[in-house]
């Protein structure tokens, strides 16, 4: 009977029913190993082996799972990310050395503009210099060419005006001779008069 009662407690975890006296033993027994019980379980002494163990076995697998699937992609991905900043910088570096080239190629040509209009220019002011210069070399030859016509007309005119006038003068001394004395005076001697006067 205390067997089965035994047996019976230890399948419900309640203490076998007794008299009196195994009630107090059996209260005893009861306080102790509630008293035993109120270990925190992962600091009782007699679990350490087998935490240790299934430590062990989870840290093993945590290592074997962070080294073959996430430390490799996480390598993967730094290494591509990795391989994408040097590939915008190196396309960073191409363009503004393209960009620099161009800047360049357009001061050059630029300059070069400029040379060539400010070679136009004095070109074009040394080609109008000697036009000018030939047309006021031809326009003073052809003053000077009618300014002498001119002065010969002149002169031409003079001495026939002169001649004339000489004439004039002689016939009209002989006349005033003739008139005031009455004698007849050849034109010789009225020319060898106005020629005297004129001294």
């Amino acid at each position: 009977m205390s067997q089965t009662t035994t047996a019976q407690a230890e399948t419900t975890g309640e203490a076998p029913a007794t008299g009196h006296g195994d009630a107090e033993a059996g209260h005893t027994t009861e306080g102790t190993v509630d008293h035993g019980a109120a270990v925190f379980p992962p600091l009782d002494v007699t679990t350490f082996p087998s935490q240790l163990f299934w430590l062990v076995i989870f840290f093993g697998l945590l290592y074997l799972l962070m080294s073959r699937v996430a430390l490799p992609r996480v390598e993967k991905i730094l290494h591509g990310r990795a391989q994408q900043i040097e590939g915008d910088l190196a396309r960073a570096q191409a363009l503004k050395e393209e960009t620099e080239n161009a800047i360049k190629a357009y001061e050059k040509s630029l300059t070069d503009a400029r040379g060539r209009a400010t070679g136009i220019g004095q070109e074009a002011r040394s080609k109008l210099m000697a036009e000018v210069e030939a047309e006021r070399k031809a326009l003073e030859e052809t003053l000077s060419s009618k300014l002498a016509e001119a002065e010969a007309m002149i002169a031409k005119s003079r001495g026939k005006a002169m001649a004339e006038v000489d004439g004039i003068a002689t016939e009209t001394a002989a006349e005033i001779v003739a008139a005031l004395t009455g004698a007849k005076v050849t034109k010789a001697d009225a020319a060898k008069a106005v020629a005297a006067a004129k001294g």
